[in-house]
């Protein structure tokens, strides 16, 4: 009767550990389907899967197919920071031999397989007693390898351990694949806005780079605020967009090397809503458009083309506003010397409440003061075709 009981026990044990490792494959399917960006969406999968196979580590390693080496794009555990700054070449350890061969590996006892490379637990300090590597496929190429790192309890892993990381792999080179044509995607969008921004700033060589300066000051001024990355690609957009609807001013007036007359402003006015017009019907663009044809609305509700006062314009069109007379005041134009830097900052805090929004002024000038504000680290964190 107690032996009846045990293995009703053991049974009852290893269907609870069945079902926790099917609830995982679920959940990686559910975020997968929710499109999240690839590093993120990776990072999870690689917790996930360390929680769910009771491991000390888990990775995943992408193929450098030029170089023919392994890139840690997602490191867990002790020696993830470590890892990350490493490269692995495909031609020797037990997750190269992985990516050579792709086919999926069980080692329980590194010490007794000559393909493992001692030289990363040399470098991190981690001692690697067993691991799961398994390769990332897409379309018959092996673009990469997840791998678990010694169970917690000190025992081995097993078949079924083995099956849920294969399962694993498919969905991840899955997420990846997809990402990946989505990004192409993206670049193939922003390089099109890059060329328009680029014709429109062309037409006036004091205006040269002036839409690409926009939105990088805009997108700090973002960061600063903590806005989400997908409200940061719509600044981004409309950053580079912001003038498009210049397009349809002429050469004697944005190029006039003196003050415009009054019927001058009124045309000058009209590219707000040019430019909306321009983009209107472009999917992509859609949230966009919003920002460029509220760019020039003050906080105090004196602007243009609509009138609208605080919080009823955008943050994104309110940080545009600020990002444009920034650049304007820190950079020649036809009818004047720049007024410099210091100058910019003491006129936007003189105007904040009233032409600008304070917080989103408090943003852009904490952000802009920053030691390193334009150091690559920064710059990684925006989502200007950076990846």
């Amino acid at each position: 009767m107690i032996k009846a009981n045990g293995r009703s026990a053991v049974k009852s044990t290893e269907i609870e550990e069945y079902n926790k490792k099917l609830a995982l494959l679920y959940r990686v399917g559910q975020k997968v389907s929710l499109g999240s960006q690839v590093s993120k969406l990776l990072g999870q999968i690689s917790l996930m899967t360390r929680q769910t196979l009771h491991a000390s580590a888990a990775s995943v390693l992408l193929v450098d197919k030029g170089r023919e080496e392994l890139c840690f794009e997602v490191a867990q555990g002790k020696a993830g920071k470590v890892l990350k700054k490493m490269k692995l070449t495909v031609n020797s350890g037990i997750t190269g031999w992985v990516a050579r061969q792709g086919k999926p590996l069980m080692v329980n006892d590194v010490t007794m397989d000559r393909r493992f490379n001692k030289d990363v637990d040399r470098v991190t300090g981690f001692a690697t007693k067993s691991m799961l590597a398994v390769p990332l496929v897409s379309e018959r190429s092996v673009i990469g390898v997840i791998e678990v790192l010694n169970k917690v309890d000190g025992s081995g892993f097993n078949k079924q351990d083995l099956e849920v990381l294969v399962a694993l792999a498919s969905t991840a080179a899955i997420a990846i694949s997809n990402a990946r044509l989505h990004q192409e995607i993206v670049d193939g969008h922003k390089n099109t806005v890059k060329a328009l921004a680029a014709a429109v700033d062309a037409r006036d060589p004091h205006t040269c780079g002036h839409s690409e300066r926009v939105t990088k000051y805009a997108l700090l001024g973002g960061i600063s605020l903590s806005l989400p990355e997908e409200d940061l690609e719509v600044i981004e957009y409309a950053g580079m967009l912001h003038d498009i609807g210049k397009i349809g001013v002429s050469d004697t007036i944005l190029c006039k090397p003196s003050h415009l007359t009054n019927e001058e402003w009124t045309i000058m006015y009209q590219h707000p809503e040019m430019g909306a017009k321009i983009i209107n019907g472009v999917p992509f663009l859609e949230k966009a458009k919003r920002l460029v044809l509220y760019h020039h609305e003050r906080y105090d509700g004196k602007g243009y083309p609509e009138g609208l006062a605080g919080q009823d314009i955008p943050i994104g069109a309110r940080l545009l506003a600020i990002a444009d007379a920034f650049d304007t005041m820190t950079t020649d134009r036809s009818y004047r010397a720049a007024p410099g830097i210091d100058y910019a900052l003491s006129e936007l805090y003189k105007c904040s409440g009233t032409q600008f929004c304070p917080v989103a002024v408090e943003a852009f000038v904490s952000r802009l003061k920053t030691p390193g504000a334009f150091a690559q680290s920064d710059l990684e964190a925006l989502p200007i075709s950076h990846r």
